[in-house]
């Protein structure tokens, strides 16, 4: 189906008339070199180029008040000393006689998108459009934006597409406190934004952005607020909000449309943000959105002031929509204590709301609330201290990895009776095992002697994770006889081959002889099996009352558990097991695989047994990059399993870092 691309030059023509130190970051130059840098690297010629438009007067009125629209409307016919005084009416922003003209732009250009994945033209999109949106508010311009391009958008889409439930993912890095205002009390918008705010010492100083406001009225509970209280944040911070709070609670909700505040200031280098989290960053956590919706995401341009961070998060992102397989993210170190505050906030602020979040710890003792604190002058001083710390715009990093595509994506070994399904390559040729390999493989067999069918299986399957290992194929599929000897297998057949291996065990198996204690494997099992006996620290078992046919409590452990350990772990390939029986849903299934593409460059192996051959079709979707469908209303997991998953988290966060949510 594609991706959408929507630019236009003319979103370039208007700038900064007079000296104002507040706005002088916000230039015609972080449009250009957005475009220039997808143009650069050949990703613009693999969109849709999609043509931007002028919304029309009443779709602008879906969001602003008449009054205010007239009031701009009669910006381009101003003076500079009238611009000058227009302008002081509101905060941090400046007009120019071209911007109502390129503000009408913006706002359509994100109405375009949504017209173009509501009707199926494409898949996903990204609208590069200026000026940004996310502040402006119902009778006011702020911060650099004259219209509120996603919130329009949003309005736009219910109204127009029926669309009920519309997802709002604001990762810019100031709140975008105009998004907040215009759903607060909508229970059919969910908002997330974090933001810096340093106890709201950072603009917009607003006490509203704090973690507990969380909708009003009916809207209580859709509006999800993660205040980052200092600078510095890294990919591991971003990661474990993602995984610990917006993830669970989106899933939950199940929108139907997934809108991206996609402001590019949150990313190093940039001197509004001062974070440290890299730009490939952005490929991950648009990955994490895609399987939302049916994959229907409309990611819309705001801010972003280092003009190289800013270009290469663009490109990061659209790679991703484009379905290119991720980096890898190295040396993730866990949540810093900051971050870590402000998840279990926000977790414990929304866990009354949200079932998936019912069992998060109560708010930490310390006051880190964020009523205005007056700066004593001891504060002042560690404020100062804090200043050398910070990431600066001059901070080097290096350029995010080439993300090279695989010549196939998706091989398969079959038995010879098995029909492959449409779009994989089926493997039938192989070379012979060397016959140390073949010995050690009739030794793990624990059925039928490894001869005959059985080696020629065994060949192609370790033909099949050279391939993957050497790139030339991203994942694939393999139907054997049985799983479990095949799982052992498979670890001999990548010792050699690979550093790390993570393996994913969705249902019950109690002969676990593949664990190992010396890091190239690490396996996480499951299932309705009561085994919390913790043999190794790469061998976690999480057992389910109802085992994996209960959605909720498997993706409250995939998110949960699943997630930040794989990104901690960082595995050079991942082996998804499918245990027969194990009773997972085919969505769920799907889910799981997509989600576990974002490890090991895409590099994922599906081991199932032929009686499971019912689900190669899913399977294989997957594989192939298709959205998974959406998994509809999830019932509230069993008490006493997010009783036993939090002991099992608490258990094995003195290990693994990415798993804490408690200070």
């Amino acid at each position: 189906m594609g991706t959408a691309l929507l630019y236009d030059e003319e979103m370039t023509k208007y700038k900064l008339l007079w000296v104002d130190p507040a706005c002088k970051i916000e230039v015609p130059e972080r449009l250009t070199v957005s475009y220039e840098a997808l143009v650069r690297s050949g990703l613009s010629d693999r969109c849709i180029s999609v043509p931007a438009r002028e919304a029309s007067d009443s779709e602008i009125l879906l969001v602003h008040s008449e009054a205010y629209l007239e009031a701009v409307k009669k910006t381009p016919y101003m003076t500079l000393e009238d611009l000058k005084e227009f302008t002081l009416q509101f905060g941090d922003v400046y007009f120019h006689p071209n911007i109502y003209h390129c503000a009408k732009l913006a706002s359509g250009s994100a109405l375009q998108l949504v017209d173009s994945v509501m009707t199926g033209k494409v898949r996903n999109g990204i609208a590069l459009v200026r000026p940004p949106g996310h502040h402006s508010m119902h009778g006011a311009a702020n911060g650099f934006c004259v219209f509120n391009n996603v919130a329009i958008a949003a309005r736009y889409a219910k109204q127009k597409y029926g669309v009920k439930r519309v997802l709002i993912v604001d990762w810019d890095i100031h709140h975008g406190q105009g998004v907040q205002y215009c759903f607060e009390d909508d229970p059919s918008v969910l908002y997330f934004s974090w933001h810096r705010y340093e106890h709201q010492n950072f603009w917009p100083n607003l006490r509203e952005s704090d973690y507990d406001s969380v909708g009003k009225e009916s809207g209580t509970g859709f509006n999800v607020n993660v205040p980052w209280n200092k600078v510095g944040m890294e990919n591991s911070d971003y990661l474990s909000v993602f995984c610990h709070v917006l993830l669970p609670v989106a899933y939950e909700f199940c929108p139907d449309l997934v809108l991206v505040c996609a402001g590019f200031d949150s990313a190093i280098g940039d001197p509004e943000g001062e974070m440290c989290a890299t730009p490939d960053i952005f490929a991950h956590l648009t990955h994490l959105l895609m399987n939302l919706a049916g994959g229907k995401l409309c990611a819309v341009l705001e801010g972003g002031y280092n003009l190289t961070s800013l270009a290469q998060s663009v490109c990061q992102t659209v790679q991703t929509l484009l379905g290119d397989p991720l980096p890898q993210l190295a040396n993730l170190r866990g949540p810093c204590k900051s971050a870590i505050e402000s998840l279990q906030c926000a977790r414990s602020a929304h866990r009354r709301y949200w079932s998936f979040l019912k069992h998060a710890a109560d708010p930490p003792m310390t006051d880190i609330s964020t009523k205005h604190i007056k700066s004593t002058m001891e504060e002042e001083e560690k404020r100062e201290m804090a200043e050398e710390e910070r990431c600066t715009e001059g901070k080097v990093w290096p350029e995010p990895p080439e993300r090279l595509c695989p010549p196939v994506c998706s091989g398969s070994v079959l038995p010879d009776d098995v029909a492959c399904p449409d779009g994989l390559k089926r493997l039938s040729s192989s070379k012979d095992l060397e016959p140390l390999l073949v010995s050690k493989l009739k030794n793990r067999s624990r059925t039928a002697a490894v001869d005959g069918d059985g080696v020629t299986t065994f060949s192609r399957l370790y033909t099949l994770i050279e391939k993957l290992v050497a790139n030339e194929i991203r994942n694939g599929l393999v139907l054997v006889p049985d799983v479990t000897a095949a799982m052992c297998v498979v670890q001999d057949l990548t010792s050699d081959l690979v550093k790390r291996v993570l393996v994913v065990c969705v249902g019950k198996e109690k002969e676990l002889d593949y664990v190992t204690t010396d890091g190239k494997v690490l396996v996480v099992q499951i299932s309705s099996e009561d085994n919390e006996e913790q043999r190794s620290k790469y061998y976690i078992p999480v057992c389910l009352k109802k085992g994996c046919s209960d959605t909720s409590g498997f993706i409250q452990a995939v998110f949960g558990l699943l997630l930040p350990l794989g990104y901690e772990y960082n595995p050079d390939l991942v082996l998804l097991v499918r245990m027969p029986g194990s009773g997972v849903v085919d969505s769920m299934w799907q889910q799981l695989i997509g989600l576990l593409q974002g490890f090991a460059k895409g590099h994922t192996l599906v081991l199932m047994q032929v009686n499971e051959k019912a689900s190669m079709g899913s399977t294989a979707s997957a594989l192939l990059g298709h959205p998974a469908p959406p998994l509809q209303e999830l019932q509230t997991p069993f008490p006493e399993d997010g009783d036993a998953l939090e002991r099992l988290r608490e258990r094995l966060q003195a290990d693994w870092k990415m798993l804490q949510t408690t200070s």
